[in-house]
């Protein structure tokens, strides 16, 4: 394979050319991806981190060339083998920096483009970075290798903040989107909903922007865990996990369990995951008067979530915005029932499948009657898990997620070339 190769800084980014090359499963030379991404296990375990997990091995699994490239966290190798995968981590901590996320984390990159020109590495075909905090490394190395760059936005943040920005950091990372965007030779997005808000948020070309959705590993999710040695059966919990940000709506779950626990008997709810929010969201536990039946253990392992999984009776997913939601796929996949908010993303997944109960975004009252149907009807749990294992199955396996984003490589490297 070619090393790399300084690029014409004069050579056109942005081509007219438009159209949709063969496929590159049909391909038989191994495509060189590189992939950068803010979030990677162990620094994250779900959404971006467990997309570019799953997308990166599946990549490996039809013979193609994957170096994932990410930031460093205690305790992480910075360069080995993972499952025929490649990972490079460069330290990017800089604690002198003032508490600017934008300043932080473009300054970070630094250490990701340092990272990659010091490995014993060779010229990728394309790069894949996700989302705004590896904007810039990524546009580096295409500025030296030549490789076109695909973007896969998982949120945005205008659609984080419902269509409102605030002058400061959010108005900043917008711009940073814009930028990104212009300077992606092509775009994927998980839903309908995020395709629309990169082509009408950034004005960029709509046959530019792919949807797709993120994939899951059912299998993992259904088999039971080192500490499993049986499933007893579903108990009264009630799950949750994620980043805890207001967004995610935790503190609607906390209002809609104090309004259930003297009409359910047995009931307990556990909602996982750190965040920004968490101190708030404590009080919110405290002031809904559930601080005794409601537990906030922080960050658990991959196991353990699982094992919660298997004994819940029934799993929420209650967030105000969500541009995919792939707690919902984890859900379904470990064959617990589910209730979502109707909203985005995860609307677009489970709306109209009979796989979960939706109810509207940030009402407690209409979440708790959910909560209750699924608790106390066994017939319908057991039919909302039976759709979503056929939703699982028949859509969102890793290795038809990779293929999807294969033609799409294919499509940005003709873009580039033509």
């Amino acid at each position: 394979m070619k090393r790399i190769r300084r690029r014409n800084p004069e050579a056109p980014r942005h081509s007219s050319r438009i159209g949709r090359p063969e496929s590159f499963t049909a391909n038989v030379r191994p495509v060189r991806v590189l992939i950068l991404s803010w979030e990677f296990p162990p620094s994250e375990a779900g959404g971006t981190a467990a997309h570019v997990d799953g997308l990166a091995h599946a990549l490996s699994r039809l013979g193609h060339d994957v170096l994932v490239l990410t930031r460093r966290v205690p305790g992480a190798e910075a360069d080995g083998m993972l499952g025929g995968v490649r990972v490079m981590r460069a330290d990017v901590e800089l604690p002198w920096l003032p508490d600017n996320r934008v300043a932080s984390t473009a300054s970070a990159n630094h250490a990701l483009v340092a990272a990659y020109a010091a490995a014993d590495e060779c010229r990728p075909d394309v790069i894949h970075a996700h989302d705004w905090p590896v904007a810039w490394a990524a546009d580096v190395i295409a500025a030296l290798t030549g490789a076109p760059i695909v973007t896969t936005f998982h949120g945005t943040e205008r659609g984080r903040h419902g269509g409102h920005l605030k002058p400061g950091p959010s108005t900043d990372v917008n711009s940073v989107e814009w930028w990104q965007a212009y300077r992606s030779r092509r775009m994927t997005a998980s839903t309908k909903l995020m395709v629309r808000e990169v082509v009408d948020g950034f004005e960029v070309d709509p046959s530019h922007v792919t949807r797709i959705p993120s994939g899951i590993d059912p299998a993992w999710w259904r088999a039971a865990g080192p500490d499993e040695s049986t499933v007893a059966g579903r108990s009264g919990l009630v799950l949750a996990w994620g980043r805890v940000q207001y967004e995610k709506g935790f503190q609607v779950l906390a209002r809609a369990v104090g309004s259930l626990r003297y009409r359910i008997g047995g009931l307990e709810c556990m909602i996982a995951g750190r965040g920004t929010y968490l101190p708030e969201l404590q009080s919110q536990v405290d002031v809904a008067g559930v601080g005794d039946i409601v537990e906030l253990p922080g960050f658990v392992s991959d196991n353990e979530l699982r094992a919660a999984t298997h004994r819940a009776g029934c799993i929420v997913i209650p967030s105000l915005y969500e541009p995919f939601g792939i707690v919902a796929l984890e859900a379904l996949a470990s064959g617990a029932p589910l209730v979502v908010a109707d909203t985005g993303g995860l609307a677009e997944l489970v709306g109209g499948t009979g796989s979960a109960l939706l109810f509207e975004p940030g009402n407690a009252e209409q979440l708790a009657d959910c909560i209750e149907r699924v608790l106390t009807d066994q017939q319908l749990a057991d039919e909302l898990v039976a759709r979503g294992h056929e939703l699982i199955e028949a859509t969102y396996s890793w290795d038809a997620i990779a293929t999807r984003t294969l033609d799409v490589y294919a499509d940005a490297i003709t873009a580039a070339t033509g």
